[in-house]
C-alpha cells in the first residue's frame, strides 16, 4: 500500500500586506491543503488577494503577537501547519525540497523543521552580518507547537525534536533601509518592556552594558559575520543594529525612571 502525504494547513497573520501576500500563497500552494489568513483590519486590497487564491479570512482585532498566531494555529484543521509571516516567499528549490520529504516516511521523523531565511531590503538580499541563515520553526506537526507569549521576537515553542531544511524562503520584510531603522527601534522599545514586565531591568539596563553591548554588536555583525561583504549595506545594517542594542537599554532605563 502506497502511503499517504500528511496534510498541511497553511497559517498568515496580516494586515495591510497586499506588496507580498499574493506571492506568499502563490509559493506555498503546491505544499497545503488549506489556506488560512487571520486579518487585523486591512484597509489595502490584502483581502482580495487573499480570498481570490482560496484563502479562508477571519478577522480578528490584534491581540498581539504571539496570541494573534496562536489563535490563527487554532484554526488550523490538517495534520501539519506551515506558519508564513506575510513576507516570507518560499523559494522553488524549498518548496521541492519540502514535497519530497512529505512524501517520505523520515518526514516523521521530526515534530517540526526550521526554514532557512533571506533577509532582502527592497530587492537586495543580505547574506552576510548574522542575517543569514536567520533559520525559522514554521513547518510542524499541528497540536505540537505553539507561539511562546512574548511582546517581541515571539518564536514557536516545541514538544518534539526540530531540524533544520536545506534550502530558503525569501523574507521581504523592509523596503528601505530606513524601514528597517524604523522597525528595529519599534522593537527595541517593545523589547525593553518585555525585559521590564520580566523583572530584567537592573541588570539589562546598566551603564556598562549601553556602552559595550552596542560595539560589541557591531563587531559582532560587521566583522565576525562579515557584513562588511555586502558592501555599504552590510555598514549599514550592522551600525542600526549597534543602535537597536544600545536603544533597548536606554529606553529600558526610561521605563525604570518614569515608574
Amino acid at each position: 500500500m502506497s502511503r499517504v502525504a500528511p496534510t498541511v494547513s497553511l497559517v498568515i497573520v496580516a494586515k495591510n500586506e497586499e506588496r507580498t501576500i499574493g506571492s506568499v500563497i502563490d509559493a506555498a500552494r503546491p505544499l497545503v491543503d488549506e489556506i488560512l489568513v487571520v486579518d487585523s483590519g486591512s484597509t489595502d486590497s490584502t483581502i482580495a488577494l487573499c480570498e481570490e487564491r482560496g484563502a479562508r479570512v477571519i478577522h480578528q482585532d490584534w491581540l498581539g503577537y504571539a496570541r494573534q498566531k496562536n489563535f490563527a494555529l487554532e484554526l488550523a484543521t490538517k495534520d501539519w501547519i506551515l506558519s508564513l509571516d506575510a513576507d516570507e516567499i518560499l523559494t522553488p528549490a524549498l518548496v521541492q525540497e519540502i514535497t519530497q520529504l512529505k512524501q517520505s516516511p523520515l518526514f516523521e521523523k521530526f515534530d517540526g523543521y526550521k526554514l532557512p531565511r533571506v533577509l532582502y531590503i527592497g530587492d537586495t538580499p543580505v547574506k552576510h552580518g548574522g542575517f543569514y541563515p536567520d533559520a525559522q520553526l514554521r513547518l510542524f506537526k499541528r497540536g505540537k507547537g505553539h507561539w511562546g507569549e512574548r511582546l517581541v521576537h515571539e518564536a514557536i515553542k516545541m514538544d518534539g525534536p526540530v531540524t533544520v531544511l536545506k534550502n530558503h524562503m525569501d523574507h521581504y520584510s523592509y523596503k528601505t533601509v530606513d524601514d528597517f531603522a524604523n522597525a528595529m527601534d519599534k522593537y527595541a522599545r517593545l523589547s525593553a518592556q518585555e525585559f521590564y514586565n520580566r523583572g530584567d531591568a537592573k541588570v539589562r539596563s546598566s551603564l556598562v552594558k549601553e556602552l559595550f553591548s552596542p560595539t560589541w554588536s557591531f563587531i559582532y555583525r560587521y566583522v565576525g559575520r562579515a557584513g562588511f561583504m555586502d558592501g555599504a549595506l552590510g555598514l549599514k545594517l550592522a551600525t542600526i543594529y549597534a543602535d537597536y542594542v544600545r536603544n533597548k537599554v536606554r529606553y529600558l532605563r526610561e521605563l525604570v525612571k518614569s515608574r
